[in-house]
């Protein structure tokens, strides 16, 4: 096995869906207080009704979790989550990617969802365009239950873009759950510019319902499942962003949850002694 090592200087994030129902200003100050350095907003929503909060330029709510950031000494690291899929417009986001930009963050999250890969190929690339106007940088997330369904068909469409701030993002489950390996990873590891932490036991769900279910409901903090997660960090390239990615599920105190999958992504990413 493949010892993952500590990381100079590493910054640690964690996902909004992580403890989606706090609002942004109170999601920075648990975090920080949980030992996060950096934070995921979600400015769009995932799917129709799901949560998101906007804070649009200009604005006082904006101005408001700016002070609040920057006082509790936590950056805003990416922003989720948009889905590109047969109506997906560009230019049409580039208020949230405004936004985005406004609060410091440096990259955009994506998935894939059109059966037309020329389709999607151009509209990820114009969305990477958007995004180099405002210094960002995009990564797209294959999904089981998306055409971007494995990590091979995220690299295609990196590829297949060619813009020079496109990456593949890598999750713990959407990676292993679809049957991507280590070795697949190394392979691709320039590509890689983001990786989320999280942990599973058990089978991998086989219909789009039971995969939906255990990502929205069926994470475990890293180290309490069975995915291979020092491996995973330890093939990824120096320099690679890592942030943890486990909705709080139940009646379970936010801050305790938070400060729980930041001790427990620290064990996954310490040496084994």
């Amino acid at each position: 096995m493949t010892v993952a090592t500590p990381r100079p200087g590493l910054q640690l994030g964690v996902a909004h869906f992580s403890s989606i129902a706090l609002p942004p200003k109170e999601f920075a100050v648990m975090a920080a207080r949980a030992g996060f350095a950096s934070i995921g907003l979600r400015l769009h929503p995932a799917f129709p009704g799901a949560p998101f909060y906007e804070l649009p330029v200009g604005s006082r709510s904006a101005q408001e979790f700016q002070t609040v950031a920057d006082g509790e000494g936590i950056k805003v690291f990416d922003i989720e989550f948009f889905v590109i899929d047969e109506s997906f417009v560009a230019a049409s986001h580039e208020a949230t990617v405004a936004a985005a930009a406004n609060i410091g963050a440096r990259r955009l999250s994506v998935c894939g969802d059109d059966r037309d890969g020329g389709r999607l190929a151009t509209n990820f690339s114009e969305f990477c365009a958007l995004a180099a106007r405002y210094g960002m940088s995009v990564d797209i997330e294959n999904m089981g239950w998306r055409t971007v369904r494995t990590f091979r068909d995220s690299v295609a469409v990196v590829k297949a873009c060619g813009a020079e701030n496109a990456g593949a993002l890598v999750d713990g489950i959407h990676f292993f759950r679809n049957g991507a390996s280590i070795d697949e990873l190394r392979a691709n590891a320039g590509k890689v510019k983001h990786v989320q932490l999280c942990d599973v036991r058990g089978p991998a769900p086989k219909t789009s319902d039971a995969m939906i279910a255990e990502a929205r409901s069926g994470r475990l903090a890293p180290g309490e499942g069975e995915l291979p997660l020092k491996d995973l960090c330890a093939a990824t390239e120096y320099g690679a962003a890592i942030s943890v990615e486990v909705p709080l599920v139940g009646p379970v105190d936010p801050e305790a949850h938070l400060k729980h999958l930041h001790d427990s992504a620290l064990g996954i990413l310490k040496p084994d002694q």
